[in-house]
């Protein structure tokens, strides 16, 4: 199964919708090998394992946005019925309501997808936090060595006005 599904193409069926990462049931029919209208009638059937938290359905202009930003979902242009999205934990639900090998095989295989999109995030975190400190610091370093050059063509400079001799002069 990881062999016949790369990992790139599943995570480009993965938007961030509401501030979540999901899928839409559709993109999620085709990879389990169901049709959408047979995976939504499972989760009709078990509302108790589908929180809000691991899937919605989307607003009239959630969906037109999805339909006008990505072609593969021209056919819900006219389409009357709004899709729904799983979060992570939807996906993993989902395997205990498809019971089919290819179902459970592919949870875990988007699971995965998403976890290591969420390393990836952190990894972005983490990276930028270092390079804001190493600005901080060579900011503050710029500075300080900016003052040491002031400093030392003050001192190679030769002076205005000579120094007044101190002492007696006949």
């Amino acid at each position: 199964m990881k062999d016949i599904i790369p990992r790139e193409r599943i995570e480009s069926k993965i938007f961030v919708i509401r501030g979540q990462k999901v899928i839409i049931d559709r993109d999620l029919a085709e990879l389990y090998g169901v049709e959408t209208k047979y995976l939504n009638r499972q989760v009709r059937r078990n509302p108790e394992r589908f929180p809000k938290e691991y899937m919605f359905q989307l607003t009239k202009a959630e969906k037109d946005e999805l339909v006008t930003n990505w072609h593969r979902f021209e056919t819900l242009k006219h389409s009357s019925v709004l899709p729904f999205a799983f979060t992570e934990h939807g996906v993993a639900m989902l395997s205990s309501v498809l019971n089919s090998k290819q179902a459970i095989q592919m949870s875990i295989i988007i699971i995965n997808t998403f976890i290591s999109l969420r390393q990836i995030v952190a990894t972005h975190k983490k990276l930028a936090y270092k390079i804001e400190e190493l600005e901080r610091k060579h900011n503050k370093h710029e500075l300080e060595i900016t003052t040491i050059f002031r400093v030392l063509k003050k001192m190679l400079e030769p002076p205005k006005n000579p120094p007044r001799k101190i002492g007696f002069r006949p």
